[in-house]
């Protein structure tokens, strides 16, 4: 059973145990979240120009949406103020800053109707982040740029959070995909033919699970649920921003929600940098963590 917890007061170690035993933090917008949604506003709105961006992708060619995505989104995801507003964020929630890394914030787009569903605006199929290479320590946080209805968010599917998936995990290393699938993002347009983790056998996506929060509004969840980007039928692109924090002494002591189905290889831990000085995650827990799954994998 999966409990969702409303601008929780608990303590950050009791929320991680809850958070690796399947369940999810919702909060209400703080003003260090509602300074990064204003941020991403204004790096989109620069970007657009004149067009509405929700509803731009019905007068732009599909291509011209896809090369403008392509600028935009690096230039919001490397910024130093996006990732010094995410510190902000997180020690406004009470995370302690000398042991949370954290990655970069993505902003994320989900077209209508299908007009851009690959490569730079890919729309997930269920997957779990830990099929590609996550720790089972890592922790989601997902937060919405504009308004957003049941028919553009995400689904969580909590009912496969103990439950074995038959997938593709065993065909993934991360280091590959660093090297030769991320970087061709922006040419899949009309199809996305990059080799990604997923169902090898059929699940029931009902119930699934979706939480629609107001612009700025927090959603934190395991990275070991098995999630999807919903069918966007609502009219409106939207967009988002996501990211994700670990906390390295659980990193080291191997406290993380439990792995029924994952068997990639290599680990996402070196995208992971200190809160308080941006140093990156030791490189021997990475080393570590890599060795695991070699063992694991056979």
């Amino acid at each position: 059973m999966t409990t969702i917890f409303s601008d929780s007061g608990m303590d950050d170690e009791t929320r991680r145990s809850l958070i690796y035993r399947g369940d999810v933090f919702v909060y209400s917008p703080t003003p260090a979240s509602l300074e990064l949604v204003a941020f991403a506003k204004e790096l989109i709105s620069e970007a657009f120009g004149k067009r509405n961006p929700e509803t731009a992708q019905f007068d732009m060619a599909v291509e011209d949406f896809a090369a403008l995505l392509a600028e935009l989104k690096p230039r919001f995801i490397h910024h130093p103020h996006s990732k010094k507003l995410l510190v902000q964020i997180m020690e406004e929630l009470g995370f302690p800053l000398e042991q949370t890394y954290f990655d970069v914030p993505r902003l994320r787009t989900s077209t209508s109707n299908h007009y851009l569903d690959s490569g730079i605006s890919y729309a997930y199929h269920a997957h779990r982040d830990c099929w590609y290479a996550a720790p089972f320590n890592q922790i989601n946080w997902w937060l919405p740029v504009f308004e957003v209805v049941p028919e553009n968010v995400f689904a969580l599917h909590p009912r496969y959070f103990d439950r074995p998936l038959r997938n593709g995990s065993g065909a993934y290393e991360y280091g590959e995909w660093q090297r030769v699938s991320r970087p061709t993002a922006a040419q899949h347009i009309h199809s996305d033919t990059r080799e990604q983790p997923r169902p090898q056998e059929d699940f029931d996506p009902e119930p699934d699970l979706r939480i629609v929060t107001e612009p700025g509004g927090m959603l934190l969840f395991s990275g070991a649920h098995l999630h999807s980007t919903v069918n966007n039928t609502s009219g409106r692109t939207r967009f988002s921003i996501d990211f994700r924090c670990v906390n390295i002494d659980d990193v080291r002591a191997r406290r993380a929600a439990p792995n029924v189905d994952a068997t990639c290889l290599g680990t996402t831990l070196r995208d992971f940098v200190r809160c308080t000085d941006l140093e990156p995650m030791p490189e021997e827990l990475a080393r570590e963590y890599e060795q695991e799954a070699l063992v694991k994998a056979g």
